[in-house]
């Protein structure tokens, strides 16, 4: 990352003292406002004047139309200074959440961010957090009084975690300068406001290339599993690809890249975690995705290859449908460019979360592989057929007869010819040729307009 000098930058809190201070200067040529919080008295500690320096920041990149980016470093509200302490991070939030959505958001926790003070980490489009920081609302001590259960800090909010299990963290960094790195590269793919494009990127990966390793990649069986980042890969600009929040619901995909220099959003199944199935996990993961590359104009590209939701008791309990209507809404609600490739498994209700064509999908591809269907046909024939096939005594005779309305059902209702005909597939391609029909496709949606707006469309909410 290259930043501006210090005496380049234009402070907003000089000589207020604290532990606050904030600059507008550049990231690799780019306006950003940025602030840093730490030191000060108590590691950190968010008091009145923290509050008002950090909050006329946020305040001026609104204005600006410049992204958000600051560093942490907090052992959360000013206790000394009582309730102002709460009413300063208060400020903070509501800032954080008046410019969601309009500028882009990027916090690096770089130390430890305690209390309250750390659900500004929740407002943020990303986190990247170092490997030796940590973040909770509740501290040991207090878990420990409340529930008996004994703690370590970086079991309860450690990077590692945030990383795999609460998905707070978008990527973690092995120390401060990794992470400027990587918020530099995360704000390489975004514009600097909804209103603006994000930034065109010189490639010399040819558009029309043949997309043989992503052809490759499926396995010969229906059932085996593979890595669909290799697809990903290959589809997109040589190199281009960054994951984001790859450890948490590690089931779909999530990610940048870019198709003929162009930034995309990327939503993908994982058929080699959980078969690819959608849980309440990936749900959400997935839905504020897509609703932070609607927010910044990011055109979304989405692969599908899922059997449908991940079945479950405890899923049901927890609220699978509620979490599983976000992603959704946010496809239906989404008017960006979106381009669907459907490579093989798309059945029921996960057929119609990643963005179908019922959900206002702008340009719907398959490969010949795709199965696109109520359910599979072993479920199906279960269902239509069951009683037939249990009144046959002969165990042979039965499987036979089975595979053979398996076989008839697939044929019927599973290939992509049929979806195609009834106009829910736009075109069947050859897999060698999906990066340049995505291209193309891309390329004949450029001028792709939502209703005339007068504002931002919404702000990026932590879902």
């Amino acid at each position: 990352m290259e930043a501006a000098p210090a005496d380049l930058a234009t402070g907003l809190g000089a000589g207020r003292g604290g532990a606050a201070s904030a600059w507008l200067t550049t990231i690799d040529g780019r306006a950003v406002a940025r602030f840093r919080l730490e030191g000060g008295n108590h590691r950190g500690a968010v008091g009145p004047v923290e509050g008002e320096v950090i909050e006329r920041l946020i305040d001026q990149a609104g204005r600006l139309g410049v992204p958000v980016v600051g560093e942490l470093a907090t052992s959360g509200a000013e206790v000394a200074e009582g309730l102002r302490s709460l009413w300063a991070w208060g400020r903070i939030a509501r800032g954080l959440t008046t410019v969601s959505g309009s500028v882009p958001i990027v916090l690096s926790v770089v130390g430890p961010c305690l209390a309250g003070p750390s659900l500004l980490l929740g407002l943020a489009d990303h986190v990247v957090m170092t490997a030796g920081s940590y973040a909770y609302l509740s501290g040991p001590d207090a878990v420990a009084r409340f529930t008996g259960v004994t703690t370590a800090a970086e079991a309860l909010g450690g990077s590692a975690m945030h990383e795999r299990r609460s998905g707070l963290a978008t990527l973690v960094a092995a120390d401060e300068e990794e992470a400027a790195d990587s918020v530099a590269d995360l704000l390489s793919y975004l514009p600097s406001n909804y209103r603006d494009e994000a930034p065109l990127v010189a490639t010399d990966d040819p558009v029309d290339r043949a997309s043989d390793r992503a052809a490759r990649c499926l396995p010969e069986r229906a059932t085996a599993s593979y890595d669909v980042r290799v697809v990903v890969g290959d589809v997109l600009d040589s190199e281009s690809f960054m994951e984001v929040r790859a450890q948490s619901a590690a089931n779909v995909v999530t990610g940048y890249g870019r198709l003929g220099g162009q930034s995309v959003g990327v939503v993908a199944n994982q058929p080699n975690h959980k078969a690819g199935t959608l849980d309440i996990d990936a749900s959400r993961k997935a839905a504020r995705f897509v609703q932070h590359c609607d927010s910044f104009g990011l055109p979304i590209i989405t692969f599908v290859d899922s059997p449908g939701y991940h079945p479950g008791r405890d899923l049901e309990w927890q609220g699978l449908i509620r979490h599983g209507a976000q992603l959704v809404h946010a496809y239906a609600a989404a008017t960006v460019p979106r381009l669907c490739v459907v490579m093989r498994k798309a059945f029921g209700g996960a057929y119609i979360v990643m963005d179908s064509k019922g959900l206002g999908n702008d340009v719907c591809l398959a490969w010949p592989s795709a199965e696109i269907a109520v359910m599979g046909a072993a479920g199906a024939v279960a269902v239509l057929q069951g009683r037939k096939l249990a009144a046959i005594e002969d165990p042979e005779a039965r499987a036979k007869h089975q595979a053979t309305l398996e076989a008839e059902y697939a044929e019927k209702f599973c290939t992509p010819r049929v979806a195609a005909e009834r106009g829910y597939v736009d075109q069947v391609i050859n897999p060698c040729d999906t990066r340049r029909a995505l291209f193309a496709a891309l390329d004949s949606l450029r001028t792709k307009r939502a209703r005339p707006l007068s504002g931002p469309k919404h702000s990026n909410s932590p879902l």
